[in-house]
């Protein structure tokens, strides 16, 4: 995605932010939408993405063919007691970022980007700094409801900012809220174009009835131990009521597989578990019914554009309690079902039963789901981006 710099119809853009899928993602998805709609207009695309070297946007800039640069960036490790913020740990990161924002201040003066998106993570910082030191425009996108650390100290810089969440706007510092817009957070296109069909032809579904709904249940790439013993233990029942796709992590694979062992045939038929799901994914989620996952931000966008009724569990580790924000937020819109407090087999029970015995309530929160989502996000994003050069 690089072109000569002298190129008159060719738009600068550096993009920063990663560390997760969860920054990393809607930069991606945003820098391909910015470019089909250049495209459009007969003009190129440069992009540099700034970020750290052992992040996920080293490989996902590596594997897009981005040009991509690294600074020295410092990671707080966040506490509610204000003496452990003052850990050596991070007193040792904060001494980095002075340099981090010299190195970003050289690359941002020597790239002479139209534009400078921000999408989180604390690399985000130093190049954020960097845009303003340097005149530049920059847009910020928050992924979350509650504005991320990053983005917090990088607000007062921002010519725009824009969220996933109507929610967030009385949150923001009243300076802030001027240059604030509503996009919702970008969803890989590919997420919204499945087929039920596919999928049960791809996992070989052949045990699954159709009549009964279908549950996908997920705790992310890696799997979560959390959600896969409180599925296993009230799995029986899950499975007399639903057909289950359960996307359980390699490390879970084969503990789940001897349990399972024991389920009745019929039973066994409607249960398909996998340690990932990769390429099938869209056709999951367009044969799914239910839901149960975290609630990071990239699922809820997914979710919600989808217009799928789920049940989050959020992950209690998650930085600010993000997740929990998240679910709340939807739980308290009638759009979704948050486990907030403890996660056994009785509670998910609880909360998953009535969507699967009501489709009245299921299609309910489905619908409420839908009105929350926006699946032309990365267009939004677009606009705003393009906007931010004329200020």
């Amino acid at each position: 995605m690089r072109n000569e710099p002298g190129h008159a119809s060719t738009f600068r853009l550096i993009v920063t932010g990663g560390g997760t899928g969860g920054h990393t993602y809607p930069a991606l998805t945003s820098i391909r939408a910015l470019q089909s709609r250049l495209a459009v207009e007969g003009r190129l695309l440069d992009v540099l993405w700034i970020g750290t070297a052992d992040g996920l946007e080293a490989r996902v800039a590596a594997a897009e063919g981005i040009a991509f640069a690294t600074v020295a960036t410092g990671k707080i490790r966040r506490s509610s007691n204000p003496l452990k913020m003052m850990s050596a740990a991070n007193m040792r990161d904060m001494a980095r970022v002075p340099l981090g924002v010299a190195q970003a201040r050289k690359l941002v003066a020597d790239f002479r980007p139209d534009v400078v998106l921000a999408t989180g993570g604390y690399v985000a910082v130093p190049a954020g700094l960097a845009a303003r030191m340097c005149r530049r425009p920059l847009v910020l996108h928050e992924q979350t409801v509650r504005l991320g650390l990053a983005n917090r100290k990088l607000a007062a810089s921002a010519t725009r900012i824009a969220v996933s969440s109507e929610s967030t706007l009385s949150l923001l510092p009243e300076s802030a809220r001027s240059v604030a817009v509503v996009t919702g957070n970008p969803v890989r296109p590919e997420v919204l174009t499945g087929h039920a069909e596919k999928a049960v032809e791809a996992l070989g579904l052949r045990g699954f009835a159709r009549q009964r709904p279908t549950v996908y249940v997920t705790g992310g790439a890696q799997g979560s131990q959390q959600i896969n013993d409180a599925v296993r233990d009230v799995l029986p029942w899950l499975l007399t009521h639903a057909n289950v796709i359960h996307q359980c992590g390699s490390d879970n694979f084969d503990a789940l597989r001897q349990h399972t062992a024991a389920l009745p045939a019929e039973l066994a038929g409607r249960y398909y578990f996998t340690g990932f799901v990769g390429p099938e994914l869209p056709d999951v989620l367009a044969l799914a019914d239910v839901v149960i996952s975290r609630s990071g931000a990239g699922t809820l966008a997914e979710l919600t554009a989808l217009g799928k009724a789920a049940v989050f569990i959020p992950l209690a580790t998650s930085a600010g309690n993000e997740q929990a924000h998240n679910a709340r937020h939807l739980h308290d819109a009638g759009a979704a079902v948050a486990l907030l407090g403890e996660v056994t087999a009785a509670t998910l029970r609880d909360a998953v039963g009535p969507l699967l015995m009501e489709p009245s309530r299921r299609a309910s929160i489905a619908q409420q789901a839908l009105a929350h989502g926006k699946p032309d996000a990365a267009d939004r994003l677009v606009d705003v981006i393009l906007s931010a050069v004329s200020g």
